[in-house]
């Protein structure tokens, strides 16, 4: 009986939080018949976009609801509403998750009536369960059906307000769209690095190479000991010249990772960092080696070696940390790096740390990059990569 007891006073409040739902909903539909109403007019084509925001508000808190009773998640599928007023309203109108929360709140506005009228079974159900317990010695049956009816408040509203596939279909284009612009600039910029690099540095040495070369053979015969000093800083200018498209190349894609895979490259980088790095790896040791060939793709290991270095090198310039810690793991569905330092805390990705390039880099490949950084530390860098291995 007590089990029936905080089983039925949990789905009361549960019922009870609709309830107050319903009325909600009750304004919400009038609100929004007025919206739809006055859309031949400019201010009533403002209210629209706003009222489905206020829609999905109320669609959302009623999916925590049913997540907390049910403990399965409702996933939202929403296009964002954003831009001018024509802009705006066409997404409104056309969001797919518009026709969805739609749907939810004109049925809602009937079978949310029953939470409101159910409610009086807990008097009822103390009195005839307390008898029927007392005197028969048998189970409580009225009390367990308003759990049964909370199971079916969710049970409907969890069939009503799941995104359709067009809906989920809609916002994964818009996440591709998205991450395709952001993969784009990420390019671009580092396109213009190279350039830069290339004009700045390399470039500059070849140029001052050839003048030096050329000074040598008029001064060949007339003074060779100053045409041998000129081919000696020529040859010195080569060097560095050669040194630099080395950089430049790694920059690109660093040999290393061909060589040694994303392991052993992660361990060289942990080396030559100015930081005491400790370097832990699960599942990826037989994948860097060629005995199996089992590796991540090369655009993957490329991602997770240009996070790990961007990470260390921030760590040891602004963290004021002396330690850090890289962990890789191999999953059923890609790779999970973590990159942690005990340094001073207060990341910020407008702050340029350079987390938006690493964010834009994750995201070319359908990855996630999260960043905790609270004052004090620690910052805690955690990306996923989907891949097949």
């Amino acid at each position: 009986m007590r089990k029936t007891l905080g089983q039925a006073a949990r789905a009361t409040v549960q019922l009870a939080v609709a309830a107050g739902l319903t009325f909600g909903t009750y304004i919400f539909i009038t609100i929004l018949l007025i919206a739809a109403t006055a859309t031949l007019t400019v201010i009533g084509a403002g209210m629209l976009p706003e009222t489905v925001l206020l829609v999905r508000r109320v669609a959302g808190a009623k999916r925590r609801m049913v997540t907390r009773w049910t403990g399965q998640e409702i996933p939202e599928a929403y296009q964002p509403i954003k831009g001018a007023l024509r802009e705006s309203f066409r997404t409104a109108v056309r969001d797919p998750g518009t026709l969805t929360d739609m749907r939810w709140m004109f049925a809602y506005y009937g079978y949310g009536l029953l939470p409101v009228l159910m409610l009086p079974l807990w008097p009822v159900g103390l009195v005839v369960d307390g008898v029927w317990c007392g005197l028969l010695r048998r189970r409580a049956v009225v009390l367990p059906l308003i759990s049964r009816l909370a199971d079916l408040d969710a049970k409907w509203s969890t069939a009503l307000l799941k995104p359709s596939p067009k809906a989920l279909l809609t916002v994964r284009v818009e996440e591709l769209t998205q991450t395709r612009a952001g993969a784009v600039a990420a390019h671009g910029a580092e396109l213009r690095r190279i350039e830069r690099d290339l004009h700045d540095g390399t470039q500059a040495r070849l140029v001052s190479l050839s003048m030096r070369i050329g000074l040598a053979l008029r001064a060949y015969e007339k003074d060779p000991e100053g045409a041998r000093k000129l081919l000696d800083d020529a040859q010195d200018q080569a060097q560095e010249a050669l040194a630099e498209l080395r950089h430049v190349v790694r920059g690109i894609h660093p040999p290393i990772l061909t060589d040694r895979g994303l392991a052993g490259a992660v361990r060289a980088l942990a080396a030559s960092s100015g930081l005491d790095v400790t370097v832990t790896v699960d599942g990826l040791e037989d994948a860097d080696t060629e005995r199996d060939g089992a590796r991540a793709p090369a655009a993957v290991e490329a991602a997770a070696y240009f996070v790990v270095a961007e990470s260390l090198t921030n760590a040891a310039k602004h963290s004021g940390s002396e330690r850090a810690a890289v962990h890789l793991a191999r999953t059923g569905k890609g790779l999970r790096l973590t990159v942690r330092d005990e340094g001073e805390g207060g990341a910020d990705e407008a702050g340029g740390s350079g987390l938006l390039g690493m964010r834009r880099r994750v995201a070319a490949l359908d990855g996630t990059l999260m960043m905790t950084s609270p004052a004090g530390g620690p910052t805690m860098i955690e990306v996923e990569l989907p891949c097949v291995w």
